[in-house]
């Protein structure tokens, strides 16, 4: 999807107009008989979209509600109703569309983000694609600024490679076919990226990460992304740690049912949201300093497997007593963020699928926040999540949750039990850190059984959007 703010020297046959009330359509020349027919179907309230057909031209009508909303609020109603509105276009073979808004309230920028969010197709595996293909390439956001139109393009880029990459079966995406896509990314939108593979992994004692790999006959690869500006803003970087577990069995802790596995290709979401934001972030040149790490490994119940007893000695040379090895995820993590401490980070933010206890919590309407960082610091990225509508629910991270972690023959366990289970995952991560840490878990909203909004059916890269609005907004 490209985005532009010109009007271009062909002619659009597709223009939507977005209003709030009925006399901003003044604004627009309709003749007697258009606007006599947009009042009747406002009127009778059958429908918020109205389309005029002036054949060489159609003309949409969006009435947005804003009532009672706030401001992030309206900027939602508005993608919403960008995503419905794509409705008006399945019979069209139009590749450009415009969009003008008539209100001070409404940005076109959102609705055009909707839209092209709900447009997105991951058609790679159809043997007749070309018929399936959606015909749009282009929205025209008339009186957006460069950098609304920089902002879109770079979110569109971040978010559409995340869905990707989260749809990829594993049959593609192994771990290492993961850590190559990340070094295509990086060739392509201007960051370095260095993987490191098995030999090297074992020279680092990543012993988590090591330990989860062992069921599985594909090697794990440990991939280092940087985005590096002349001038950045931080001194110290910003990393962001995502979890690469591009197919969780659950180890010899089987998960329980076939259908409970379907969706497990998914469980590199995390990862697929950091690699997206490094993209959206380097795009568009945004002047903050960025580290991103992702480990990655399948988890399967292969011969040599991990068992539940087991003690394992992580990166940082602490003990982990393994009583469930569905509980991989952190045991990678943990190898991951204990690394981070080389950087002297500003800043680490984990993004991973990591726990049921958190998507039965909040279900798919948001993400579970929890981290040591102040109230100060936490509050520009609960801000950027409520702009970008990837709402943050933070957590309670006290110490008394670290009681349910404690081993008898470890340093710790990596499970504390069904009781407060995505706080306990949470508190295990932590005690790998040495930094201001936040920690995101995104098992609800990051791969949808069913489309929701302008959210695919599948993943959603949710994540990416979040973290770039929080980046551009660093000062």
């Amino acid at each position: 999807m490209k985005f532009s703010a010109d009007k271009h020297s062909h002619k659009i046959e597709q223009t939507f107009f977005l209003h709030t009330k009925e006399d901003e359509l003044k604004q627009v020349d309709l003749s007697s008989e258009e606007k006599a027919y947009v009042k009747k179907v406002y009127k009778e309230k059958s429908s918020s979209r109205v389309s005029l057909n002036r054949y060489s031209e159609q003309l949409h009508i969006v009435l947005i509600n804003i009532k009672d909303k706030k401001e992030f609020e309206i900027s939602e109603a508005a993608r919403l109703s960008g995503n419905q509105a794509l409705a008006l276009l399945k019979q069209g073979e139009h590749k450009s569309i415009r969009i003008k808004s008539l209100s001070k309230e409404i940005k076109p920028q959102d609705f055009a983000e909707g839209m092209a969010l709900g447009s997105y197709q991951f058609l790679k595996y159809f043997s007749d694609k070309a018929k399936m293909k959606s015909k749009l390439e282009e929205i025209i956001v008339e009186g957006a600024s460069k950098q609304e139109i920089q902002d879109l393009q770079s979110c569109w880029d971040g978010v559409s490679t995340a869905r990707d990459l989260v749809n990829e079966p594993v049959n593609f995406l192994t771990a290492e076919q993961l850590a190559k896509e990340a070094a295509k990314a990086g060739e392509k939108y201007g960051f370095k990226v260095e993987i490191l593979n098995k030999k090297k992994i074992e020279a680092l004692k990543m012993g988590g990460l090591l330990a989860v790999n062992k069921g599985s006959q594909d090697p794990p690869t440990f991939t280092i992304m940087e985005y590096k500006p002349a001038k950045a803003v931080n001194k110290k970087p910003l990393v962001l740690v995502g979890k690469g577990v591009v197919y969780d069995t659950g180890g010899l802790s089987l998960k329980p049912t076939a259908n409970s596995m379907d969706s497990m290709k998914s469980d590199m979401g995390g990862a697929a949201a950091v690699i997206g934001a490094m993209i959206s972030a380097s795009s568009a040149k945004l002047p903050v300093h960025i580290i991103g790490l992702v480990p990655a490994t399948d988890n399967r119940p292969g011969e040599k497997a991990y068992t539940p007893g087991d003690v394992i000695t992580m990166y940082d040379g602490s003990t982990v007593e393994v009583l469930n090895t569905d509980a991989e995820g952190r045991m990678l993590l943990a190898d991951a963020l204990a690394y981070a401490k080389k950087y002297d980070p500003e800043l680490v933010i984990d993004l991973a699928t990591l726990t049921g206890a958190a998507a039965i919590a909040i279900g798919k309407y948001g993400v579970v926040a929890m981290g040591n960082v102040e109230d100060k610091k936490f509050k520009p990225l609960e801000t950027a999540g409520n702009e970008v509508y990837e709402r943050l629910v933070r957590f309670p991270f006290w110490d008394e949750y670290n009681d349910l972690l404690k081993s008898p023959i470890a340093d710790v366990k990596n499970i504390g039990g069904r009781e407060a289970g995505a706080i306990t995952a949470g508190k295990f991560l932590e005690r790998f850190t040495d930094y201001p840490y936040v920690h995101l878990d995104i098992a609800g909203p990051a791969f949808l059984a069913a489309k929701h909004g302008y959210r695919a059916k599948g993943g959603t890269g949710v994540g990416v959007r979040l973290l770039y609005n929080y980046i551009k907004n660093l000062k």
